[in-house]
């Protein structure tokens, strides 16, 4: 499969409700509607997941783990912004790129398209970030990375952590204060988790003083596992 082929499948991630729906009625425990807006009240910070400080200075930031979907986090819906692992064309794809362009709707892929293309059928090169408007998602932007291919890239490790540094960069320059990203290239792009999850909880203290909160909305339950044993790694000496 070519590169360019490849860039169109990610991991899966369970397809969103629509938002009116659980913003109207929460719905009946056990009920789909009602595990949504129950995930959305927990990635807000009312309850549920593990929350590490990103520096032990006095009013650095924090970083959350959640397990779920990330088309239904949000935080304010004016400050905030969800990631995309998204391809270089920019235009939806499989998995969480998919799952965020259904949820945003069809203007979402309006929007990427008015992005310039930097070369044909390139508008994010590999290890880059653009930003979008949210659309129908709860929060206010979305900010479209690719992350690489594992063994595609002579450095892998410099074009992830690259993604990650981007999209902070982005988020900074847009007023964002609340980021939650997926395990971008941890799917079928193969990148080993664990390694993956030293680089982005590394690159995410670097931006401790400009980012109020880092959350990592990870669907399957083994890489939620891995992120939390590497933040209680390299993050459990900033809470003494």
């Amino acid at each position: 499969m070519s590169r360019a082929a490849t860039r169109f499948f990610l991991t899966r991630s369970l397809l969103p409700l629509p938002l009116a729906k659980w913003q109207r009625r929460r719905g009946r425990p056990g009920s789909s509607i009602f595990a949504a807006w129950a995930f959305a009240m927990a990635a807000s910070g009312s309850g549920g997941g593990d929350s590490f400080r990103l520096s032990a200075a006095p009013g650095a930031g924090v970083l959350k783990l959640h397990k779920g979907d990330i088309t239904l986090w949000s935080v304010n819906g004016t400050t905030d912004a969800i990631v995309n692992a998204a391809n270089e064309r920019m235009l939806g794809g499989g998995g969480v790129d998919g799952a965020i362009h259904r949820a945003a709707g069809p203007e979402l892929v309006q929007a990427c398209r008015k992005v310039p293309e930097v070369k044909p059928g390139v508008r994010c090169p590999t290890g880059e970030a653009r930003i979008t408007p949210a659309f129908k998602l709860p929060v206010s932007r979305v900010i479209h990375t690719v992350g690489p291919i594992y063994d595609m890239e002579k450095h892998p490790e410099v074009l992830l952590k690259n993604a990650y540094e981007n999209s902070l960069k982005l988020a900074k320059e847009n007023g964002i204060q609340y980021i939650a990203f997926p395990a971008i290239s941890c799917g079928v792009f193969h990148y080993p988790p664990k390694e993956a999850s030293e680089i982005a909880i590394s690159t995410a203290q670097q931006f401790s003083e400009d980012i109020k909160e880092v959350h990592f909305v990870l669907f399957l339950d083994d890489l939620y596992e891995i992120w939390r044993e590497t933040a209680q790694e390299m993050l459990s000496q900033c809470d003494k």
